[in-house]
Protein backbone atom coordinates (compact mmCIF):
# COMPACT_ATOMS: atom_id res chain seq x y z
CA UNK A 1 0.00 0.00 0.00
CA UNK A 2 1.25 3.50 -0.86
CA UNK A 3 4.60 2.29 -2.20
CA UNK A 4 4.69 5.21 -4.62
CA UNK A 5 5.57 8.64 -3.32
CA UNK A 6 3.09 10.13 -5.77
CA UNK A 7 0.14 8.29 -4.24
CA UNK A 8 1.15 9.28 -0.73
CA UNK A 9 1.43 12.89 -1.85
CA UNK A 10 -2.10 12.73 -3.25
CA UNK A 11 -3.41 11.38 0.04
CA UNK A 12 -1.70 14.17 1.97
CA UNK A 13 -3.17 16.76 -0.36
CA UNK A 14 -6.61 15.25 0.16
CA UNK A 15 -6.04 15.36 3.92
CA UNK A 16 -5.18 19.05 3.75
CA UNK A 17 -8.28 19.82 1.72
CA UNK A 18 -10.43 18.07 4.31
CA UNK A 19 -9.01 20.28 7.04
CA UNK A 20 -9.49 23.40 4.92
CA UNK A 21 -13.13 22.45 4.34
CA UNK A 22 -13.66 22.33 8.10
CA UNK A 23 -11.97 25.70 8.68
CA UNK A 24 -15.07 27.63 9.72
CA UNK A 25 -16.24 25.21 12.41
CA UNK A 26 -12.69 24.73 13.70
CA UNK A 27 -12.20 28.49 13.98
CA UNK A 28 -15.51 28.76 15.82
CA UNK A 29 -14.42 26.03 18.24
CA UNK A 30 -11.17 27.83 19.01
CA UNK A 31 -12.84 31.21 19.44
CA UNK A 32 -15.45 29.83 21.83
CA UNK A 33 -12.72 28.38 24.03
CA UNK A 34 -10.59 31.53 23.83
CA UNK A 35 -13.45 33.86 24.71
CA UNK A 36 -14.28 32.03 27.94
CA UNK A 37 -10.98 31.15 29.68
CA UNK A 38 -11.24 28.64 32.51
CA UNK A 39 -8.67 27.44 35.03
CA UNK A 40 -7.32 23.93 35.55
CA UNK A 41 -9.91 21.25 36.35
CA UNK A 42 -12.65 23.88 35.92
CA UNK A 43 -12.78 23.92 32.10
CA UNK A 44 -16.50 23.12 32.05
CA UNK A 45 -17.56 25.25 29.07
CA UNK A 46 -14.51 24.39 26.95
CA UNK A 47 -14.99 20.71 27.76
CA UNK A 48 -18.67 20.80 26.85
CA UNK A 49 -17.91 22.64 23.60
CA UNK A 50 -15.40 19.98 22.54
CA UNK A 51 -17.69 17.12 23.55
CA UNK A 52 -20.51 18.64 21.50
CA UNK A 53 -18.14 19.24 18.58
CA UNK A 54 -17.20 15.56 18.26
CA UNK A 55 -20.70 14.33 19.12
CA UNK A 56 -21.98 16.23 16.09
CA UNK A 57 -19.33 14.76 13.79
CA UNK A 58 -20.30 11.55 12.00
CA UNK A 59 -18.57 8.36 13.06
CA UNK A 60 -17.19 9.45 16.42
CA UNK A 61 -17.98 7.71 19.69
CA UNK A 62 -17.60 10.12 22.60
CA UNK A 63 -17.04 9.40 26.27
CA UNK A 64 -17.82 12.84 27.76
CA UNK A 65 -16.21 12.40 31.20
CA UNK A 66 -13.26 10.13 30.56
CA UNK A 67 -11.30 9.46 33.78
CA UNK A 68 -11.67 13.12 34.88
CA UNK A 69 -14.73 15.36 35.04
CA UNK A 70 -13.44 17.78 32.39
CA UNK A 71 -11.63 15.21 30.25
CA UNK A 72 -13.12 13.38 27.26
CA UNK A 73 -12.34 10.68 24.73
CA UNK A 74 -13.58 10.61 21.15
CA UNK A 75 -12.68 7.71 18.87
CA UNK A 76 -13.50 6.28 15.48
CA UNK A 77 -12.47 3.15 13.59
CA UNK A 78 -11.34 3.07 9.97
CA UNK A 79 -10.48 0.04 7.86
CA UNK A 80 -11.43 -3.60 7.49
CA UNK A 81 -12.80 -5.00 10.75
CA UNK A 82 -11.31 -8.37 9.77
CA UNK A 83 -7.82 -6.85 9.69
CA UNK A 84 -5.71 -8.35 12.48
CA UNK A 85 -3.15 -5.55 12.60
CA UNK A 86 -4.51 -2.55 14.51
CA UNK A 87 -2.81 0.78 15.10
CA UNK A 88 -4.22 3.35 17.51
CA UNK A 89 -3.25 6.98 16.94
CA UNK A 90 -3.95 9.67 19.54
CA UNK A 91 -4.32 13.44 19.23
CA UNK A 92 -4.37 15.48 22.43
CA UNK A 93 -6.35 18.63 23.16
CA UNK A 94 -5.60 21.10 25.95
CA UNK A 95 -7.98 23.89 26.89
CA UNK A 96 -7.22 25.30 30.34
CA UNK A 97 -6.18 28.95 30.72
CA UNK A 98 -4.01 31.05 33.01
CA UNK A 99 -5.22 33.16 35.94
CA UNK A 100 -5.90 36.81 35.10
CA UNK A 101 -4.50 36.73 31.54
CA UNK A 102 -6.63 34.00 29.96
CA UNK A 103 -5.31 31.99 27.00
CA UNK A 104 -1.81 33.45 27.11
CA UNK A 105 -0.43 30.01 26.31
CA UNK A 106 -2.77 29.44 23.38
CA UNK A 107 -4.43 26.28 24.64
CA UNK A 108 -7.48 27.15 22.56
CA UNK A 109 -5.23 26.62 19.53
CA UNK A 110 -3.90 23.33 20.93
CA UNK A 111 -7.49 22.11 21.12
CA UNK A 112 -8.11 23.25 17.56
CA UNK A 113 -4.97 21.54 16.26
CA UNK A 114 -5.93 18.24 17.88
CA UNK A 115 -9.49 18.38 16.55
CA UNK A 116 -8.42 19.44 13.05
CA UNK A 117 -5.70 16.79 12.73
CA UNK A 118 -8.10 14.06 13.85
CA UNK A 119 -10.82 15.13 11.41
CA UNK A 120 -8.35 15.36 8.53
CA UNK A 121 -6.79 11.95 9.20
CA UNK A 122 -10.18 10.26 9.55
CA UNK A 123 -11.41 11.79 6.30
CA UNK A 124 -8.45 10.64 4.21
CA UNK A 125 -8.33 7.16 5.72
CA UNK A 126 -12.03 6.58 5.04
CA UNK A 127 -11.36 7.19 1.35
CA UNK A 128 -8.20 5.09 1.15
CA UNK A 129 -8.54 1.56 -0.18
CA UNK A 130 -6.70 -1.47 1.20
CA UNK A 131 -5.21 0.05 4.31
CA UNK A 132 -2.36 -2.12 5.64
CA UNK A 133 -3.83 -1.89 9.14
CA UNK A 134 -7.11 -1.17 10.86
CA UNK A 135 -6.86 2.27 12.43
CA UNK A 136 -8.35 3.69 15.58
CA UNK A 137 -8.20 7.48 15.68
CA UNK A 138 -8.47 8.74 19.27
CA UNK A 139 -8.83 12.29 20.56
CA UNK A 140 -8.17 12.82 24.25
CA UNK A 141 -9.26 16.00 25.96
CA UNK A 142 -6.66 16.58 28.66
CA UNK A 143 -7.44 19.27 31.24
CA UNK A 144 -5.21 21.02 33.76
CA UNK A 145 -1.86 21.30 32.00
CA UNK A 146 -1.13 24.71 33.51
CA UNK A 147 -1.68 23.58 37.07
CA UNK A 148 -1.94 20.05 38.39
CA UNK A 149 -1.08 17.84 35.44
CA UNK A 150 -4.28 16.34 34.08
CA UNK A 151 -2.43 14.01 31.72
CA UNK A 152 -0.61 12.48 34.69
CA UNK A 153 -3.94 11.88 36.44
CA UNK A 154 -5.21 10.26 33.24
CA UNK A 155 -2.06 8.13 32.87
CA UNK A 156 -2.59 6.87 36.39
CA UNK A 157 -6.13 5.84 35.41
CA UNK A 158 -4.98 4.02 32.26
CA UNK A 159 -6.29 6.55 29.73
CA UNK A 160 -3.34 6.08 27.37
CA UNK A 161 -3.34 2.29 27.33
CA UNK A 162 -3.56 0.83 23.85
CA UNK A 163 -2.28 3.90 22.03
CA UNK A 164 0.64 3.31 19.66
CA UNK A 165 1.63 6.92 19.10
CA UNK A 166 0.41 10.33 20.28
CA UNK A 167 0.52 13.80 18.76
CA UNK A 168 0.00 17.35 19.96
CA UNK A 169 1.49 20.76 19.13
CA UNK A 170 2.04 23.87 21.24
CA UNK A 171 1.84 27.54 20.17
CA UNK A 172 5.05 29.52 20.37
CA UNK A 173 6.80 32.36 18.53
CA UNK A 174 8.63 30.03 16.14
CA UNK A 175 8.23 26.69 14.41
CA UNK A 176 10.31 23.88 15.92
CA UNK A 177 9.90 20.10 15.81
CA UNK A 178 11.26 19.95 19.35
CA UNK A 179 12.24 22.33 22.14
CA UNK A 180 13.65 21.11 25.46
CA UNK A 181 11.07 20.77 28.22
CA UNK A 182 12.40 20.00 31.66
CA UNK A 183 11.24 17.89 34.58
CA UNK A 184 9.67 19.86 37.42
CA UNK A 185 8.17 19.26 40.84
CA UNK A 186 6.40 21.98 42.81
CA UNK A 187 6.94 22.06 46.55
CA UNK A 188 5.43 24.06 49.40
CA UNK A 189 7.43 24.56 52.61
CA UNK A 190 5.59 25.54 55.78
CA UNK A 191 7.33 26.65 58.99
CA UNK A 192 5.50 26.64 62.32
CA UNK A 193 6.93 28.74 65.14
CA UNK A 194 5.47 30.52 68.13
CA UNK A 195 4.01 34.02 68.24
CA UNK A 196 5.16 36.55 70.81
CA UNK A 197 5.36 40.32 71.24
CA UNK A 198 8.35 41.35 69.13
CA UNK A 199 9.36 44.17 71.48
CA UNK A 200 8.15 43.22 74.98
CA UNK A 201 9.29 39.57 75.12
CA UNK A 202 10.69 38.36 71.81
CA UNK A 203 12.61 35.59 73.61
CA UNK A 204 9.32 33.81 74.15
CA UNK A 205 8.75 33.48 70.42
CA UNK A 206 10.01 31.08 67.75
CA UNK A 207 10.43 33.05 64.56
CA UNK A 208 9.03 31.26 61.53
CA UNK A 209 10.08 34.16 59.29
CA UNK A 210 13.70 33.57 60.27
CA UNK A 211 13.24 29.97 59.13
CA UNK A 212 11.80 31.11 55.80
CA UNK A 213 14.66 33.57 55.24
CA UNK A 214 17.23 30.93 56.12
CA UNK A 215 15.54 28.50 53.75
CA UNK A 216 15.68 31.08 50.96
CA UNK A 217 19.33 31.83 51.66
CA UNK A 218 20.22 28.15 51.95
CA UNK A 219 18.86 27.56 48.48
CA UNK A 220 20.69 30.60 47.17
CA UNK A 221 23.94 29.24 48.62
CA UNK A 222 23.21 25.86 47.04
CA UNK A 223 23.28 27.39 43.56
CA UNK A 224 27.10 27.31 43.52
CA UNK A 225 26.90 23.51 43.68
CA UNK A 226 24.04 23.20 41.21
CA UNK A 227 24.51 22.13 37.61
CA UNK A 228 24.15 24.97 35.09
CA UNK A 229 20.89 23.60 33.69
CA UNK A 230 19.20 23.02 37.07
CA UNK A 231 16.65 25.61 38.16
CA UNK A 232 15.28 26.48 41.62
CA UNK A 233 12.92 29.43 41.81
CA UNK A 234 10.35 30.42 44.37
CA UNK A 235 8.61 32.96 46.55
CA UNK A 236 7.69 33.59 50.17
CA UNK A 237 3.89 33.37 50.03
CA UNK A 238 3.27 34.17 53.69
CA UNK A 239 5.76 36.03 55.87
CA UNK A 240 3.82 37.06 58.96
CA UNK A 241 0.95 39.36 59.85
CA UNK A 242 2.40 42.38 61.69
CA UNK A 243 5.88 43.71 62.55
CA UNK A 244 5.28 43.65 66.31
CA UNK A 245 4.31 39.96 66.33
CA UNK A 246 6.97 37.26 66.03
CA UNK A 247 5.70 35.31 62.99
CA UNK A 248 4.28 31.95 64.03
CA UNK A 249 3.76 30.75 60.47
CA UNK A 250 5.47 31.24 57.12
CA UNK A 251 5.10 29.54 53.78
CA UNK A 252 7.26 29.33 50.68
CA UNK A 253 6.57 27.84 47.26
CA UNK A 254 9.34 26.59 44.98
CA UNK A 255 9.64 24.95 41.59
CA UNK A 256 12.52 22.48 41.22
CA UNK A 257 13.53 21.83 37.60
CA UNK A 258 16.15 19.63 35.92
CA UNK A 259 16.64 18.45 32.32
CA UNK A 260 15.66 14.88 33.23
CA UNK A 261 13.51 13.18 35.80
CA UNK A 262 16.55 11.18 36.92
CA UNK A 263 18.34 14.38 37.96
CA UNK A 264 15.23 15.76 39.63
CA UNK A 265 15.45 13.28 42.48
CA UNK A 266 19.04 14.41 43.13
CA UNK A 267 18.05 18.09 43.24
CA UNK A 268 15.09 17.34 45.51
CA UNK A 269 17.37 15.63 48.03
CA UNK A 270 19.70 18.64 48.11
CA UNK A 271 16.81 21.11 48.41
CA UNK A 272 15.21 19.20 51.26
CA UNK A 273 18.35 19.59 53.32
CA UNK A 274 17.99 23.34 52.84
CA UNK A 275 14.35 23.24 53.94
CA UNK A 276 14.92 21.15 57.05
CA UNK A 277 18.15 22.75 58.24
CA UNK A 278 16.38 26.11 58.44
CA UNK A 279 13.86 24.56 60.82
CA UNK A 280 16.59 23.05 62.98
CA UNK A 281 18.46 26.35 63.23
CA UNK A 282 15.40 28.31 64.36
CA UNK A 283 13.58 25.68 66.42
CA UNK A 284 10.58 25.67 64.09
CA UNK A 285 8.58 22.70 62.90
CA UNK A 286 8.56 22.21 59.13
CA UNK A 287 6.16 20.64 56.63
CA UNK A 288 7.41 19.81 53.14
CA UNK A 289 4.53 19.19 50.75
CA UNK A 290 5.19 18.18 47.17
CA UNK A 291 2.52 18.57 44.52
CA UNK A 292 0.69 15.36 43.67
CA UNK A 293 2.19 15.22 40.19
CA UNK A 294 5.77 15.76 39.09
CA UNK A 295 6.20 16.64 35.41
CA UNK A 296 8.76 14.59 33.46
CA UNK A 297 10.99 15.81 30.67
CA UNK A 298 9.89 14.99 27.12
CA UNK A 299 11.39 11.75 25.82
CA UNK A 300 12.43 12.72 22.30
CA UNK A 301 11.52 10.70 19.23
CA UNK A 302 13.68 11.92 16.38
CA UNK A 303 11.97 9.66 13.85
CA UNK A 304 8.68 11.48 14.44
CA UNK A 305 10.45 14.85 14.61
CA UNK A 306 12.12 14.29 11.23
CA UNK A 307 8.86 13.22 9.60
CA UNK A 308 7.06 16.25 11.06
CA UNK A 309 9.77 18.61 9.84
CA UNK A 310 9.62 17.17 6.30
CA UNK A 311 5.84 17.53 6.25
CA UNK A 312 5.98 21.00 7.75
CA UNK A 313 8.48 22.23 5.20
CA UNK A 314 6.29 20.91 2.40
CA UNK A 315 3.57 23.22 3.76
CA UNK A 316 5.87 26.24 3.95
CA UNK A 317 6.99 26.11 7.57
CA UNK A 318 10.34 27.75 8.28
CA UNK A 319 11.83 25.97 11.27
CA UNK A 320 14.05 27.92 13.61
CA UNK A 321 17.81 27.32 13.42
CA UNK A 322 18.60 29.53 16.41
CA UNK A 323 20.84 27.36 18.60
CA UNK A 324 19.97 29.35 21.71
CA UNK A 325 16.28 28.59 21.19
CA UNK A 326 16.85 24.95 20.25
CA UNK A 327 19.21 24.10 23.11
CA UNK A 328 17.90 26.09 26.06
CA UNK A 329 15.15 24.59 28.18
CA UNK A 330 11.87 26.47 28.22
CA UNK A 331 9.14 25.33 30.56
CA UNK A 332 7.62 22.04 31.57
CA UNK A 333 4.61 20.03 30.43
CA UNK A 334 2.69 16.98 31.59
CA UNK A 335 3.05 15.67 28.02
CA UNK A 336 6.53 14.66 29.16
CA UNK A 337 5.02 11.95 31.37
CA UNK A 338 3.01 10.67 28.40
CA UNK A 339 6.19 10.20 26.35
CA UNK A 340 7.51 7.72 28.91
CA UNK A 341 4.46 5.54 28.23
CA UNK A 342 3.69 6.10 24.53
CA UNK A 343 5.98 7.43 21.78
CA UNK A 344 4.91 10.93 20.81
CA UNK A 345 5.79 14.34 19.49
CA UNK A 346 5.22 17.84 20.89
CA UNK A 347 6.33 20.37 18.25
CA UNK A 348 5.96 24.13 18.61
CA UNK A 349 4.33 26.39 16.06
CA UNK A 350 4.39 30.04 15.08
CA UNK A 351 0.99 31.79 15.25
CA UNK A 352 1.79 35.00 13.39
CA UNK A 353 3.15 36.94 16.36
CA UNK A 354 6.52 37.40 18.07
CA UNK A 355 4.83 37.91 21.45
CA UNK A 356 6.08 35.74 24.30
CA UNK A 357 3.93 33.04 25.88
CA UNK A 358 2.30 33.85 29.22
CA UNK A 359 1.90 37.54 28.39
CA UNK A 360 -1.17 39.63 27.68
CA UNK A 361 0.16 40.18 24.16
CA UNK A 362 0.11 36.43 23.54
CA UNK A 363 -3.46 36.23 24.78
CA UNK A 364 -4.43 38.68 22.05
CA UNK A 365 -2.39 36.79 19.45
CA UNK A 366 -3.94 33.42 20.30
CA UNK A 367 -7.40 34.84 19.64
CA UNK A 368 -6.44 36.75 16.48
CA UNK A 369 -7.82 35.55 13.15
CA UNK A 370 -4.26 35.65 11.82
CA UNK A 371 -3.40 32.63 14.00
CA UNK A 372 -5.81 30.43 12.07
CA UNK A 373 -3.64 29.84 9.01
CA UNK A 374 -0.70 28.73 11.14
CA UNK A 375 -2.84 26.61 13.45
CA UNK A 376 -4.43 24.64 10.62
CA UNK A 377 -1.06 24.30 8.87
CA UNK A 378 0.27 22.68 12.03
CA UNK A 379 -2.73 20.34 12.22
CA UNK A 380 -2.03 19.29 8.63
CA UNK A 381 1.62 18.56 9.39
CA UNK A 382 0.67 16.46 12.43
CA UNK A 383 -1.95 14.49 10.52
CA UNK A 384 0.44 13.97 7.60
CA UNK A 385 3.02 12.59 10.02
CA UNK A 386 0.43 10.22 11.45
CA UNK A 387 -0.40 9.12 7.90
CA UNK A 388 3.27 8.37 7.25
CA UNK A 389 3.54 5.96 10.18
CA UNK A 390 0.16 4.35 9.44
CA UNK A 391 0.88 3.60 5.81
CA UNK A 392 4.48 2.55 6.34
CA UNK A 393 4.65 -0.11 9.08
CA UNK A 394 8.45 0.00 9.04
CA UNK A 395 8.31 3.65 10.15
CA UNK A 396 6.02 2.84 13.04
CA UNK A 397 8.38 0.05 14.03
CA UNK A 398 11.29 2.50 13.93
CA UNK A 399 9.33 4.95 16.11
CA UNK A 400 8.63 2.24 18.67
CA UNK A 401 12.21 0.96 18.65
CA UNK A 402 13.57 4.45 19.26
CA UNK A 403 11.06 4.91 22.09
CA UNK A 404 12.16 1.65 23.75
CA UNK A 405 15.85 2.56 23.49
CA UNK A 406 15.34 6.11 24.77
CA UNK A 407 13.29 4.93 27.72
CA UNK A 408 15.88 2.28 28.59
CA UNK A 409 18.63 4.90 28.51
CA UNK A 410 16.65 7.14 30.89
CA UNK A 411 16.06 4.25 33.26
CA UNK A 412 19.74 3.36 33.26
CA UNK A 413 20.65 6.97 34.00
CA UNK A 414 18.23 6.99 36.91
CA UNK A 415 19.95 3.94 38.45
CA UNK A 416 23.42 5.41 38.22
CA UNK A 417 24.72 7.01 41.43
CA UNK A 418 24.77 10.79 41.30
CA UNK A 419 28.14 12.28 40.46
CA UNK A 420 29.57 14.75 43.00
CA UNK A 421 28.48 18.26 42.12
Amino acid sequence: MCEGAGLLLQLKQRLCRSIDEAEAKLHSLSQDIWSCPELAYQENKAHLRLVEFFSQEEGWKVDPHYKLQTAFRACCWVGDSEQKDVVSVGFLCEYDALPAIGHACGHNLIAEVGAAAALGLKAVLENTHKLPVRVQVVVLGTPAEEDGGGKIDMLREGAFEGLDVVFMAHPSKEDAPYLPCVAVHDVTIKYHGKASHASAYPWEGINALDAAVLCYNNLSALRQQMKPDWRVHGIIKHGGVKPNIIPAYTELEYYLRTPSRAELSVLKEKAERCFRSAAVATGCEVEVEYAKNAFDNILRNRTLEDLYEINGKSLGMEFTTDEEVLNNASGSTDFGNVTFVVPGIHPYFYIGSKALNHTEEYTVASGDDKAQFFTLRTAKALAMTALDVLLHPELLQKVKQEFTEAKLKEEQNAKQPAKPS
